[in-house]
C-alpha cells in the first residue's frame, strides 16, 4: 500500500473511503479519430454492470461529500476486467 495524502483541501475538508467492492453501471469512454489530418476526435461511450473493487482513497474536493456519494455510479471507472475485483498486480 503507497500512503495517500491531500496536500491541499478543498470546500469538502480531507476524508478517507475505505476500500470496497461493489457493483454499479460502469461506464467507459474512447476517444475515436474522424480520419483525415485535421479531423476532430468524438468520444464513444460504452456501459456494463459488474462487481468491482475500489482500493481506500484519501482525497479533499471542492463538490459536495453527499453529491460524491450520489454520483459515483457515473463516473467512468478503470479496472482490470479480467479480475475487477482483485488489486491491480504491479510487476
Amino acid at each position: 500500500m503507497v500512503e495517500q495524502r491531500a496536500e491541499a483541501e478543498g470546500k469538502e475538508p480531507r476524508h478517507t473511503h475505505p476500500a470496497q467492492v461493489h457493483n454499479h453501471e460502469h461506464f467507459h469512454v474512447s476517444h475515436h479519430h474522424r480520419g483525415g489530418p485535421l479531423s476532430e476526435w468524438e468520444h464513444r461511450k460504452s456501459w456494463h454492470t459488474h462487481e468491482h473493487n475500489h482500493a481506500e482513497l484519501t482525497h479533499s474536493h471542492d463538490d459536495d461529500r453527499e453529491e460524491e456519494d450520489s454520483q459515483h455510479g457515473k463516473l467512468a471507472h478503470t479496472h482490470d476486467h479480467a479480475m475487477p475485483n482483485e488489486p491491480p498486480v504491479h510487476p
